[in-house]
């Protein structure tokens, strides 16, 4: 029988009323394991509905109340890691391991709301005037809606929800279709940890749930996260409906090779991240910038470490990269490997007919490792975020001319520098065009203490997401001024015990 996965609202599992469901496919076999119950315009406000009417109780709770459930929360997501992560590769095909690290990478934002106390102090001038005082505060907005995509189904609600609610918000999630079991597993663990109900609710679909919470009067901010196009349409029409919006979209991250990097160090690192979680991240370096003399050698040591990578099965503990979400996806990366010779790469490796030789698994999504290399930048394979095991090399004379090449991309999400000189990372760091820079660090997502966010088409809107972006996205500031009479001028009759004489 197909396991069905429903809403969450109110604190309690809501069977789909709309009749339309979505399938929910095993990547490594390509069987369709789950079906998703897809909400209707109805169904949302039902969730927006439960979300108002807890606001009204959970917006005033004392943040000793929401600390508590939060560190409650954690200990159980903490002692259900593995069982988070097997739904995660069980819907998302990624190894245990990388599973494993998704978890992980949320909890820190969970942390971080633990602590929430100290990002919402408020400020204090006394005696701006005489007996005048002014102060600040930040509040709650009500209620807020996340949108969050297939690749990470666990770490980026994450990145939202714990914030959101810490803050005293209350919370609908819309999660990927294509992966949607994680979401309501972490619903089950904040009612367990004590969450009120309608704190934090889940609603599953397609376009009719997203425009619905993108319309809806009570939803006061979205956060989304996906690919730039959506992330454009997200915010525009958020925006016109006058909530408070951060569309986080895709990305083309480079990374920059100079003549004196440790080459070793910089094939071990694009290799990690142009293939890790098989490349379904937008932190994935999917393009590196060779500089000089070093690209025929760096381009070999990637080549001999990539051949190298074992693909299979997510839950079998040798793979060390899965299939990927969907058949169509898979054709899609591949269609990008099959016409890059025509375009102009030279193409060292073509992982585009790698299948996976196992009983059951004829029908995964299987696609193996691809290097394309003197790619040009009219190349689609350049031009596009793939979002697949596919890593281009591109080749530059000087810094500068790199520099440009990188700064010309629409996208700005994170960039990386390998270098041994500290005045050459000091100026790609300040001159690079992109919110996020690593130097000799691949993959630069920020500590949950520090803000996640690109530039250009990588980010719509003025916040980035979690750190101390999040809890300014998700509490408004009002500040207070306040005058009092001194209670030595009290009316006459009336003693409060101050001497009259001071």
């Amino acid at each position: 029988m197909t396991k069905i996965v429903n809403h969450w609202i109110g604190g309690k599992t809501v069977e789909g009323a709309s009749g339309t469901h979505g399938p929910v496919t095993d990547p490594a076999t390509g069987e369709v394991t789950t079906k998703v119950a897809f909400a209707s315009v109805d169904e949302v406000d039902a969730a927006v509905a439960a979300a108002k009417e807890a606001f009204a109780t959970w917006g005033q709770s004392s943040l000793a109340q929401r600390t508590s459930i939060l560190f409650k929360f954690r200990a159980l997501l903490d002692a259900n890691r593995d069982a988070i992560a097997e739904l995660i590769t069980a819907e998302h095909g990624k190894v245990h391991s990388d599973a494993l690290g998704e978890v992980a990478r949320g909890l820190e934002i969970v942390d971080l709301a633990c602590g929430i106390s100290v990002q919402l102090k408020g400020e204090l001038s006394t005696q701006v005037a005489s007996r005048v005082d002014v102060s600040s505060l930040r509040q709650p907005l009500g209620v807020v809606a996340g949108i969050t995509p297939f690749n990470f189904p666990a770490m980026v609600p994450m990145w939202m929800f714990p914030l959101a609610i810490a803050c005293g918000n209350t919370f609908v999630l819309k999660p990927s279709e294509k992966d949607p079991s994680a979401s309501v597993k972490l619903a089950e663990l904040l009612a367990e940890a004590g969450l009120p109900d309608g704190v934090f609710n889940v609603v599953h679909g397609d376009k009719v749930a997203v425009d619905r919470l993108l319309e809806h009067p009570d939803v006061k901010a979205v956060s989304f996260v996906g690919s730039t196009p959506i992330a454009r349409y997200i915010h525009s029409t958020a925006s016109a409906n006058g909530k408070r919006v951060q569309a986080l979209g895709g990305a083309k991250n480079h990374m920059l090779v100079l003549p004196d990097a440790d080459l070793d160090a910089a094939a071990d690192a694009a290799v990690s991240a142009a293939y890790g979680s098989a490349g379904e991240r937008c932190m994935a370096i999917s393009a590196v910038v060779a500089v000089g003399a070093v690209g025929d050698e760096l381009v070999e040591k990637i080549r001999e470490r990539a051949e190298k990578i074992k693909i299979g099965p997510g839950n079998d503990p040798t793979s060390e990269m899965g299939p990927l979400i969907t058949k169509v996806h898979r054709d899609k990366v591949a269609s990008y490997v099959e016409g890059a010779a025509a375009e102009g790469a030279e193409v060292v490796l073509d992982g585009s007919a790698y299948t996976y030789e196992g009983e059951g698994f004829e029908n995964g999504h299987w696609i193996g490792i691809s290097l394309l290399d003197k790619v040009p930048t009219s190349a689609k394979a350049y031009q596009d975020e793939i979002f697949g095991p596919v890593l281009c090399v591109l080749r530059a004379e000087t810094y500068e001319e790199a520099l440009d090449l990188i700064n010309a991309s629409p996208f700005g999400n994170g960039t990386a520098i390998f270098t041994r000189d500290g005045g050459a990372a000091r100026r790609f760091q300040l001159e690079v065009e992109a919110g996020m820079v690593g130097v000799n660090v691949p993959i630069p997502v920020p500590v949950g203490y520090h803000s996640f966010g690109g530039w250009k088409d990588s980010l719509f809107g003025d916040h980035h997401i979690y750190g101390n972006d999040g809890t300014h996205f998700y509490t408004r500031g009002k500040v207070v001024t306040t005058r009092w009479p001194d209670p030595a001028d009290a009316p006459a009759g009336v003693d409060l015990g101050f001497p009259r004489n001071h």
